[in-house]
């Protein structure tokens, strides 16, 4: 019986043995199991923080609950795990964001989507950096968050940088040059306004006031009325508002009560007007009249079949709370964009583990919990698969570029008009301002040039659909202070009438004939600038616009490079510049102008190759042309004849070689120039006053010793000391015509350096000085404004159209015209004194060539008709013979003929060869005189 029960013992534990080593296994097998399950757990947690009761908030939380069930529906997405968005409400406050940002890592989330505004996004970005949790918002955009300095922050929507090149590139589009930038004075708005300002000024526009608001939602309306007053006073009417929808709006809505959405107002808002045009349907009338004209941007998505379907969804989605706009897309886009990150994490063996920070430790036991913030430890791997996303989503292409920004970034221009809202354009990073979708012109090559740039027709506010000017004169209540100089000489161009404030002149004319054709009226009081001694300063009544004393100044101001870089100047009224005046002579008729035009040198070079060329012919035709043959006293009488007489062009010798024929062409193509240049110069010389003076140009001056006069406040001063490097102590400053006379005149300064303008004036009076040289500079006479003063434009171009209507020209008339000198004006005749030397000349020459004659002819005549000594012959036989001699005088003298000749006539006249010498009428004079003598009778020489 003992050793039965001892059996069922023994098989009753080892059955208990078995079951126990079964169980085990189970339990060794499940634990193996459930730990290699729990590094990839079911759930992936993800956090957002938003202010939900915000617009963008509101359309968030609808998007991301949207894309969480579209996630969760499709286990394809995250391998059959759940994803699980957790949602923290800021509500305004940066505090109860960060709260809710450290709750998040206590609870080991995976990434993190927000915050909605950039102050808490540079909070928050110091914390994922250190606990390697990605941070994604599509509101947070301000430029200013680096990824340098934040890595695990990405910006999943255009950030706002890209808003401020648009709306710059809108106001330059516009054509205005100042703008009011409005907004919220917190990290994002600020940023903003900043880049603005970079922008515009790559554009040559500017930000002429920035006022600053409390940061949204609280700003109240005093402090916004207040602002706006200010404003109000000032020149420029395009306002730029970066801030809020809840501020902005009320913005508006005191504008609207201060006049300021009327005529002449430009009003320019970043995105965050778009998204209550959009969410907020239909709007309040009161919001709806303050707006009207505004223009806004909004991110322009592509038009797509997903988004429209998930359009089509919204109401169901947000079930009638709250509007749809496009950062709903950008929300959606996200939650999508981490989903894909982890499953690649996952795909890649990545774990969603984590690890504590040993740094936070010893913080343990406080009352902050510190201890229990969890590094994530594939945060780096899901951030790069973050960063790499390349897929299409609601909002097209998401893909980031190598500066971690959405490619192709671009928005839709809104205007909004009295029945809501109507797409005037878009602006793209890749063409500009279009009227085209920026999809379709990303296939083509890009323009920005400012002819392709365009946008539909604007109402802006008060209805106006004419582009408003942009700006007006302060409205506070003020002229505008013109500074005038208050001159004591040359007050034909500013003349304040003694005792009271009446100003003319013809600067004065010009400048109010330019005000009157301005399209607004203008008021302006003129203020006089200077002592009433002598002339002021100009460089210094310029820089008092610069200093803000007067609003412009109106004279005789010259443009000139260092006046160019304080103020702006209009379009030129009249033309300068620097010229020397010295004293002058009248150069007296002279016997010998004739020899005027050239110098002796000049004379001496063309009278040696006269002989030259003459000599060239006659070497290169000698040998084969009989006209240069003969004897040598023949040939260089030829060589003389013939140089002089191309003078005339009367030479009658042929030339029969080539290069005598070369060389002859060319030479009278230069006697043509020599004697076209001399007969114009001797003209000048003859007819138009001569005047002399040692004083050429301002090159003689500087090369000379000699004083220098020039007008007191003229830049005529530094302009000869440091760009002519003139020494002071050789300047003499004057200040009247009269003066200019007298120092001139008395030999205190050796000529005077002044303005075109002036100098015509006071040669007008003065004939004895003249204008020597040409002048030195070039500049001209404009009107002086504030850098960036839009009226400087206006009155520019005010002063074209009197220039073009000639206008201009009947004030310079009225004002500076003048009778020339009678000394000038007087047509000189011409009288012997200028030619009695050429008459003198021609006949010396005369009686020489007679004397000359006469001797020869005297001497021929002995020969022939020796006189024969006899004192029985009468004294009438004398007289006989001084008829004889005339007889012989008048006789024609027959040269023999040339071989040539002699050779064709012999040949052509029944081959008679004859020659003839060389005979004179004398022989028969002789006979005559033989019979006379035999019949003793009075004879006549026939």
């Amino acid at each position: 019986m003992c050793l039965k029960i001892d059996g069922q013992w023994s098989e009753m534990l080892f059955s208990i043995t078995m079951n126990l080593v079964l169980l085990l296994s189970t339990s060794i097998l499940f634990i193996g199991v459930f730990s290699e399950e729990a590094s990839k757990p079911d759930v992936v947690n993800v956090g957002a923080i938003f202010s939900f009761n915000s617009i963008n908030g509101k359309v968030a939380k609808v998007a991301m609950k949207a894309a969480e069930n579209d996630i969760n529906s499709d286990p394809s997405v995250l391998a059959g795990r759940k994803l699980t968005i957790s949602l923290h409400d800021s509500n305004y406050s940066s505090f109860l964001g960060i709260i809710g940002a450290l709750q998040f890592m206590e609870t080991d989330k995976v990434a993190i989507i927000g915050p909605q505004n950039s102050v808490m996004a540079h909070v928050l970005s110091h914390l994922v950096n250190e606990l390697h949790v990605p941070l994604l918002s599509f509101t947070a955009l301000d430029p200013s968050l680096s990824p340098l300095q934040y890595p695990f922050f990405v910006q999943t929507a255009p950030n706002d940088l890209f808003q401020m090149i648009a709306i710059a590139e809108m106001v330059s589009y516009f054509g205005w040059a100042d703008v009011i930038a409005l907004f919220s004075d917190d990290d994002q708005s600020r940023n903003g306004i900043i880049t603005l300002g970079d922008k515009l000024s790559e554009r040559r526009c500017r930000i002429s006031y920035k006022g600053a608001l409390s940061p949204d939602p609280t700003a109240t309306r005093s402090e916004v009325s207040r602002e706006l007053a200010k404003i109000q006073m000032m020149e420029s009417r395009v306002i730029v508002l970066h801030t809020f929808s809840k501020t902005g709006l009320l913005v508006f809505d005191v504008a609207k009560s201060l006049g300021m959405m009327g005529k002449e107002y430009v009003w320019i808002t970043s995105s965050w007007l778009s998204t209550v045009l959009d969410s907020t349907s239909p709007l309040k009338s009161e919001t709806a009249n303050s707006i009207r004209g505004a223009l806004t941007l909004r991110p322009h998505t592509p038009d797509s079949k997903r988004k429209r379907n998930f359009m089509s969804r919204w109401n169901q989605l947000s079930n009638g709370s709250i509007g749809f706009n496009p950062y709903g897309l950008y929300a959606y886009d996200t939650v999508w964009m981490i989903a894909r990150a982890v499953k690649l994490l996952l795909d890649q063996g990545g774990t969603l583990s984590f690890s504590n920070d040993t740094r936070l430790n010893g913080l343990s036991g406080r009352t902050l919990n510190l201890s229990a913030l969890n590094t994530f430890d594939g945060g780096k791997q899901l951030l790069k698969n973050i960063l790499e996303t390349n897929t299409t989503g609601l909002t097209g292409p998401m893909q980031f570029n190598q500066e971690r920004s959405l490619i192709n970034p671009s928005f839709d221009i809104i205007n909004a008009i009295e029945t809501g809202n109507q797409l005037i354009g878009y602006w793209s990073n890749y063409s500009g301002l279009s009227i085209v979708s920026p999809e379709t012109l990303y296939g083509k090559k890009p323009n920005r040039s400012s002819s392709n740039q365009q946008l539909d027709s604007v109402v802006w506010p008060g209805g106006e659909t004419t582009k408003p000017r942009g700006w007006v004169f302060p409205n506070n209540g003020r002229e505008l202070r013109i500074g005038i100089p208050k001159r004591v000489s040359y007050r034909d161009f500013v003349l304040l009438v003694n005792g009271t404030d009446n100003v003319e002149g013809y600067c004065i004319d010009v400048f109010l004939a330019a005000i009157r054709l301005l399209p607004y009226a203008v008021p302006y009081r003129f203020i006089p600038f200077g002592d009433g001694h002598k002339n002021p300063s100009y460089y210094e009544l310029v820089s008092e616009v610069s200093a803000g004393v007067f609003d412009g100044v109106v004279g005789d101001i010259a443009i000139v490079t260092n006046r160019t870089k304080i103020v702006d100047f209009t379009q030129p009224y009249v033309e300068s510049g620097l010229v020397v005046v010295a004293p002058v002579k009248k150069i007296s008729s002279s016997p010998w102008s004739f020899s005027r035009p050239f110098t002796p040198l000049m004379w001496a070079v063309t009278a040696a190759f006269f002989l030259i060329v003459g000599a060239v012919v006659w070497i290169l035709e000698h040998r084969i042309n009989d006209e240069f043959r003969g004897p040598p006293k023949q040939q260089i009488v030829t060589i003389l004849w013939f140089s002089f007489s191309t003078m005339f062009f009367a030479h009658r010798e042929n030339t029969v070689s080539s290069l005598g024929r070369l060389i002859l062409i060319i030479w009278l193509f230069v006697v043509l120039i020599i004697n076209s240049s001399y007969t114009a110069s001797l003209t000048s010389i003859l007819t138009v006053q001569q005047l002399s003076s040692p004083i050429k140009g301002v090159d003689t001056l500087i090369s000379s010793n000699e004083p220098i006069g020039f007008q007191v406040g003229s830049f005529a001063e530094n302009y000869l000391i440091e760009e002519l490097n003139i020494p002071k102590s050789r300047l003499v400053s004057l200040g009247s015509p009269e003066e200019y006379a007298h120092a001139l005149q008395s030999g205190r300064v050796a000529a005077i350096i002044d303005e075109r303008p002036y100098v015509d004036l006071f040669l007008s009076d003065h004939c004895k000085f003249s204008i020597r040289g040409q002048e030195f500079t070039k500049s001209g006479w404009g009107f002086a404004f504030p850098k960036d003063s839009p009226l400087a434009i206006d009155m520019s171009t005010a002063i074209l159209a009197l220039s073009e209507n000639g206008e201009l020209q009947k004030i310079h008339d009225r004002w500076l015209s003048r009778k020339a000198c009678s000394s000038e004006a007087e047509s000189e005749q011409l009288d012997l004194q200028s030619f009695w030397g050429l008459f003198l000349i021609c006949g010396i020459a005369c009686v020489l060539a007679l004397l000359v004659y006469f001797s020869l002819m005297f001497r021929q005549f002995s020969r022939h008709c020796p006189e024969v000594p006899d004192s029985t012959i009468p004294a009438s036989s004398r007289s006989a013979r001084l008829q004889t001699f005339l007889s012989f005088v008048d006789g024609k003298v027959e040269k023999p003929k040339s071989s040539s000749k002699r050779k064709r006539e012999s040949i052509s006249g029944n081959g008679y060869h004859k020659e003839e010498e060389l005979t004179f009428r004398s022989g028969r004079i002789e006979r005559d005189i033989s019979h006379e003598r035999q019949n003793g009778d009075s004879w006549l020489v026939k």
